[in-house]
């Protein structure tokens, strides 16, 4: 049974003055390795936290939370579709699109891209692409004008500005007296836009839905709906709910399908980093083996001399089992407060340290994320500090059970 006389020993030998200070030097070693390997852990989680908050806002600024599509000709009645699914209460936005894999032609420069027809009067409703444009405006897409929207870098690769003309090549071919030719239709550039996103950036052009219908020969049909929710996390729930209002006979994705790899990936790495960075932590934890190893052998006497007064092996055990304790509680409680103080300022420690040595971790010419995000998750810093208060206490055990194996005897022999 635990009792107080063990408490109070342990933190008496804890503040006691050693004869040999290269134990207390271990000591504040072990301490000062939690702390860090904490600190360093909490701080490249949050980072790594932030820089996946910062991809998926990116994306799905563009991509939508849901779409509703129907068959391989199209969906028809798309308003009614919108509206049922405007009637869900977590549904914020429901906005028809028109989509098709093509080939544009400028001068010598061809580049297959992805031609995205929306209705800019709705598409604010579903995806963040008003704000992202460099030049002009969505509502320049003007129907029966056949004006497009490339992104910046499709735009740089295909050497054309707003004012130029470019042709799209759609895969559907023509019957002609000529023969078979594939069809295609000049467009005028109207504007730019850039996400920040290499993928939407190269690989997307908007035009005016009524254009990529005709362009399709989809008629009055469109590709189908793309919705947004007030949780994005929420999206295979609604997704349910949605299918089922509508009867199942459309299909319903979500971002969580279509992007599914890619966040799977980055919550991989963020499990291997922590194990990693974890090790740091188990290495400074386990100095406290080598400490308290050192404590026993300079506490002999003392040991010997309790036991004799009546103390069982297992009091002894537990006094020594405080003493490393009390070091892996303060080692920890150091490392959260200085992990969740530096998680909690990257975002200015990292321009003031950029600005300080004139140098730039993330070059805007090589990143699209110039800036180190960082965004502390409460549960990761509770579970840092769990495990590596656990990993300190496990490193105790075989010390205090060497000490609790102390034979009174012999070790009064030449004292």
């Amino acid at each position: 049974m635990f009792r107080p006389l063990e408490l109070f020993v342990g933190l008496r030998y804890t503040r006691a003055k050693r004869r040999n200070h290269f134990i207390s030097f271990i000591s504040l070693t072990s301490i000062l390795g939690i702390a860090l390997g904490i600190t360093a852990l909490i701080t490249v989680l949050s980072v790594m936290n932030g820089f996946e908050t910062e991809l998926r806002e990116r994306i799905l600024g563009m991509a939508s939370h849901a779409t509703i599509s129907g068959s391989a000709e199209g969906l028809d009645d798309w308003e009614s579709v919108a509206q049922q699914a405007r009637e869900h209460q977590r549904v914020l936005g429901a906005a028809p699109y028109v989509t098709a894999q093509v080939m544009l032609s400028s001068g010598e420069e061809v580049s297959g891209t992805l031609l995205r027809g929306v209705l800019p009067e709705t598409e604010p409703e579903v995806s963040e692409a008003v704000k992202k444009m460099l030049v002009g405006k969505l509502t320049d897409l003007k129907p029966k004008r056949y004006g497009i929207i490339l992104g910046k870098e499709l735009a740089f690769a295909m050497g054309v500005r707003t004012g130029d003309k470019i042709t799209v090549v759609t895969p559907q071919a023509s019957v002609t007296p000529a023969g078979i030719l594939p069809r295609l239709k000049r467009f005028t550039v109207v504007g730019l836009f850039e996400v920040g996103m290499y993928e939407y950036d190269r690989n997307l052009a908007f035009v005016h839905i009524a254009d990529a219908a005709k362009l399709m020969r989809l008629e009055d049909r469109v590709t189908g709906v793309r919705l947004k929710l007030d949780d994005l996390f929420q999206a295979p729930r609604v997704v349910r709910e949605i299918a089922r209002d509508l009867g199942g006979r459309l299909y319903i994705s979500d971002w969580t399908r279509q992007h599914a790899n890619f966040f799977r990936a980055i919550q991989t790495e963020k499990r291997v980093m922590f194990i990693i960075l974890l090790l740091i932590v188990a290495v400074a934890a386990f100095n406290i083996v080598s400490t308290l190893v050192m404590v026993v052998t300079d506490k002999q006497g003392d040991i010997a001399i309790l036991r004799t007064l009546g103390m069982t092996p297992r009091s002894v055990m537990t006094i020594f089992i405080v003493q490393g304790a009390l070091i892996g509680l303060i080692g920890t409680v150091l490392g959260v407060v200085g992990g969740v103080a530096l998680a909690l300022n990257v975002e200015t420690i990292v321009p003031a340290i950029e600005s300080l040595f004139g140098i730039q971790f993330l070059s805007p010419d090589v990143y699209y994320i110039s800036d180190l995000p960082s965004e502390l998750h409460w549960d990761d810093v509770v579970r840092i500090g769990s495990v590596a208060f656990v990993l300190s206490l496990i490193a105790t055990l075989y010390p205090a059970w060497r000490a609790a194996r102390t034979q009174p005897a012999q070790a009064l022999r030449y004292e």
